[in-house]
C-alpha cells in the first residue's frame, strides 16, 4: 500500500504514475487502483494537515497489518 498527498485530482496523478512522470516507483510498479473510500471523509484539508494524515496514516495501516506500507513520509 502506497500513501501518499497531492494537490492533484488523486486519480489524474495515479495516471501520471503509473506513466513514470514524477513516479514513485513502488506505484508505478505495483500500483493497482486507489483506495479513496478510505480517506474521502478526510477532504478537503490544508497542506499541513496532509502532511500529518499521511504520516498518521501510514503508521495506522502499518499497526493494522498491512504486509507492505511505501510513503508516509
Amino acid at each position: 500500500m502506497y500513501v501518499g498527498q497531492t494537490s492533484r485530482d488523486p486519480d489524474w496523478r495515479f495516471d501520471q504514475h503509473k506513466l513514470g512522470y514524477k513516479a514513485s516507483g513502488v506505484v508505478r510498479r505495483f500500483g493497482v487502483h486507489l483506495l479513496p473510500d478510505l480517506v474521502e471523509h478526510l477532504n478537503p484539508m490544508e497542506q499541513w494537515e496532509s502532511l500529518e494524515l499521511e504520516a498518521t496514516l501510514a503508521e495506522v495501516f502499518r499497526a493494522a497489518g498491512v504486509p507492505w506500507v511505501e510513503g508516509g513520509h
